[in-house]
């Protein structure tokens, strides 16, 4: 089963254009599947499915992961069935785990403006980190779309960045105004780092930012103003989203800011913003007390 894995990985590489967190990401999934199913692919039958959908319940692995790992599944043996390597997809007979639904967290504009306000001093490195958690609330952008900025997709005259979103599709996104003022500020320290990588946001030797190294520093400063439950870059894509749905944003917008290919993943924002007006009328409305 290997070989026909590494095919799959190299399909979803060179002719998907998977990222690379997603490539580890099918790689680890499919390696599960692999150690329980041991055997060819050609024998791989209904029974196999369920079985290592069950095993992955049981053995304590949340149903979000079990149907993570089956939807990968699927993927792979829908490449090879198209491919001719089987003869059937057994896995789309195979449900999904029933899911509980979880509306994504988001920050509170007072804590929004606590967290972009923290880096404090002058220099390079609190100068780069304003300049990213601005960004990140500014414009919605996925972790790894920050990190993959390159010094010419910013256009600070304009106020637009272009970014390279899943699959390699690009868009245009606008900045906020402060968070320009923060970009030409840490511009300005970059310059005099002397480094010639194209990469915008560079760690203290001049390479390229990593995702994990941007989530540090979102982390970072969540600590530092008080808010520890699991606060990260996507943290502030789904306030990003949040906000601007509160604020009347028409929501086929927002799911062009997003880059969403779908509306259906847009429309989770929707149930958040229940959510508000709900909790908003309780604390305000004189009956809603009683």
């Amino acid at each position: 089963m290997n070989s026909h894995i590494q095919k799959f990985l190299r399909y979803l590489e060179i002719e998907k254009s998977v990222s690379p967190h997603t490539l580890r990401a099918y790689r680890k999934d499919l390696k599960a599947f692999s150690n329980h199913v041991k055997s060819k692919v050609e024998n791989i039958g209904l029974n196999d499915i369920r079985g290592f959908v069950a095993e992955e319940i049981n053995s304590g692995h949340k149903k979000t992961t079990a149907g993570r790992r089956l939807a990968t599944v699927r993927s792979f043996l829908k490449f090879l069935y198209r491919e001719g390597y089987v003869k059937s997809n057994p896995a789309k007979l195979v449900p999904t785990p029933k899911l509980p639904k979880m509306l994504p967290k988001f920050l509170s504009v007072d804590d929004v403006f606590s967290l972009v306000e923290k880096p404090e001093g002058i220099g390079f490195l609190p100068a780069r980190d304003r300049a990213i958690l601005e960004l990140l609330y500014s414009s919605g952008l996925r972790v790894s779309e920050l990190s993959g900025l390159n010094a010419d997709d910013i256009n600070t005259r304009e106020g637009l960045v272009k970014v390279k979103g899943k699959g390699k599709k690009e868009r245009i996104v606008p900045v906020g105004r402060k968070a320009l003022e923060a970009m030409k500020t840490y511009f300005i320290e970059r310059v005099l780092l002397k480094k010639k990588d194209g990469a915008f946001f560079l760690n203290r030797n001049g390479a390229r930012l990593t995702d994990r190294s941007v989530r540090r520093i979102v982390i970072k400063y969540a600590k530092a103003i008080g808010v520890n439950s699991r606060i990260g870059p996507h943290t502030l894509r789904h306030t990003f989203a949040s906000h601007l749905l509160q604020g009347g944003a028409d929501l086929r917008v927002i799911q062009e800011l997003l880059g969403h290919s779908s509306l259906s993943t847009t429309q989770k924002y929707t149930h958040l913003d229940i959510t508000h007006l709900m909790d908003t009328y309780d604390k305000a409305h004189p009956l809603a007390k009683k």
